[in-house]
């Protein structure tokens, strides 16, 4: 662990709606203290099959085990209290998986900030450093989510306290040394987490995490979208976005047709005029956030010219009209709620598009939560982050990408900071990664994530730029695209 932060930060915890930060301890673990206590309460030993070694932590139950050659592949649920500060209020089963390696190799804790993925996949740090990966769902997506559900038990105090008591209950197993990591909504969960349990980890890697301190305070954005690509790739993505508001009439017939054949509703947004101009003034963004400047061929060069059905599916394709249904928002009720209370959401404008062509403007994440359940904004959760990391982080990477708009507002290092970095990969979008990092940077990278997992060989501890991973590319298990989320939201 990294002994010289261990003893230094109080653990702080945001108190609701006060904005306050006080200290406070998770809910632990049953039986964490050794491995041997745990054997000697379970009658499980260090030899035993890994699967009966997770059985035996008290709250641990298997779902599912799936075969993939080189590991085993576990789906659990874990048994969590609702609430860390007050356990009598109930529990929740909340899903984990588990890609089992070998207990001699470094463990990788992995969090996308959503629902898990129940089939065997492996993060990059993951492949870099040949290890083990725990992957966990967070709080409130589904299943995993308390039944009833009291929306104020979800904050990023509580996401972190889930992480640090599954850690606790598997050190005993995975004793070697562990990395967070998370892209996205992830990067920000791996990151909160360290800020509340720095002593857990023993480096931190986080991928494409924004770090939206003031609220209110959003011209990072606009002076992305006026620089980014291309200016004839920012034309032809103008163009198409404000002819679909030209048109608003028209393709608002297909989009009622639409609605009809698949069910579509929209008591969530307020209506379906109020859900096509998100989708279309979303549209710019999502190209960003998953394409690239190679990709602006397949938009319309003459937007004006174009058929309403070349405008609708290249609106479609990137934005997603389904979206801002009560169907698509739905899954993601739990991010919007946070996006809400404390994480913050972006606002930007549209300067080449007439005033009177938008009639609601970029949405705040009240619009997307349905109104039986209750959101106030805490101004100081992200300033709280935002401070302890320009003045705390150890060991801790952040990479972003170029052309990623999320990457507008990112994370800064201060002078407290050690061995810590921000790295840009020129030209990625929201998918971006080590891999894509320049070659300097690339080693730099891939060097500090073996030395904190502590299997850096001795020619890449002499010399970073012979750095490379540990595991064989797998194109099954480290498939690199982007994943596919709607956009605004990280």
């Amino acid at each position: 662990m990294r002994n010289a932060l261990r003893g230094a930060v109080a653990l702080g915890v945001l108190m609701g709606t006060l904005g306050t930060v006080t200290t406070a301890t998770a809910v632990q673990p049953e039986a964490t203290a050794t491995t041997a206590a745990t054997a000697a309460t379970t009658g499980v030993n260090a030899e035993a099959d890994i699967l009966d070694r997770l059985l035996a932590i008290p709250g641990m139950k298997l779902i599912q085990e799936k075969p993939y050659t080189g590991y085993r592949f576990f789906v659990l649920n874990y048994t969590q209290p609702v609430d860390h500060r007050d356990p009598s209020k109930g529990t929740f089963q909340q899903r984990i998986t588990v890609l089992h390696k070998d207990v001699s190799r470094p463990t990788v804790f992995y969090t996308g900030g959503y629902s898990v993925s129940t089939n065997p996949s492996r993060r990059e740090p993951t492949q870099i450093v040949d290890g083990n990966q725990i992957s966990m769902e967070y709080r409130f997506f589904s299943p995993s989510r308390p039944d009833p559900a009291d929306w104020s038990d979800l904050d990023i105090w509580q996401a972190a306290s889930d992480q640090h008591r599954i850690f606790r209950a598997l050190k005993p197993i995975y004793n070697e040394n562990w990395l967070s990591t998370g892209g996205s909504k992830g990067g920000m969960t791996a990151t909160y987490y360290e800020r509340f349990y720095p002593r857990d980890m023993d480096g931190v890697v986080a991928y494409v995490a924004p770090n939206d301190v003031v609220n209110k305070e959003d011209s990072a954005y606009d002076e992305f979208f006026a620089t980014v690509g291309t200016k004839e790739c920012r034309d032809r993505l103008n163009g198409v976005q404000r002819e679909a508001l030209v048109r608003r009439d028209a393709l608002m017939k297909r989009y009622e047709a639409a609605a009809a054949e698949n069910g579509w509703t929209f008591d969530t947004i307020g209506s379906m005029d109020r859900a096509y101009e998100a989708v279309v003034l979303d549209y710019v963004w999502g190209f960003w956030q998953y394409s690239t400047v190679a990709d602006c061929a397949s938009i319309p060069a003459d937007a004006a010219n174009a058929t309403d059905e070349e405008i609708w599916n290249s609106v479609d394709t990137i934005s997603g009209f389904s979206f801002y249904t009560d169907q698509g928002l739905s899954p993601y009720t739990p991010y919007y709620y946070q996006a809400g209370t404390q994480l913050g959401a972006p606002t930007i404008t549209f300067p080449y598009i007439e005033d009177e062509l938008i009639r609601y403007g970029y949405q705040p994440p009240r619009n997307f939560v349905p109104r039986s359940i209750p959101m106030r904004f805490q101004p100081s959760a992200m300033r709280d982050v935002d401070n302890w990391v320009r003045r705390n982080a150890r060991q801790m990477l952040f990479v972003y990408g170029q052309n990623d708009p999320w990457g507008a507002e990112p994370f800064h290092l201060g002078k407290g900071a050690k061995d810590s970095y921000v790295l840009t990969a020129p030209g990625m979008n929201h998918g971006a990664n080590v891999a894509g990092l320049v070659p300097e940077e690339k080693a730099l990278a891939t060097a500090r994530i073996l030395e904190w997992a502590g299997v850096a060989p001795a020619a890449v501890q002499a010399d970073p730029a012979k750095a490379k991973p540990l595991a064989k590319f797998d194109a099954k298990l480290d498939k690199r695209d982007v994943e596919r989320e709607p956009t605004l939201r990280p």
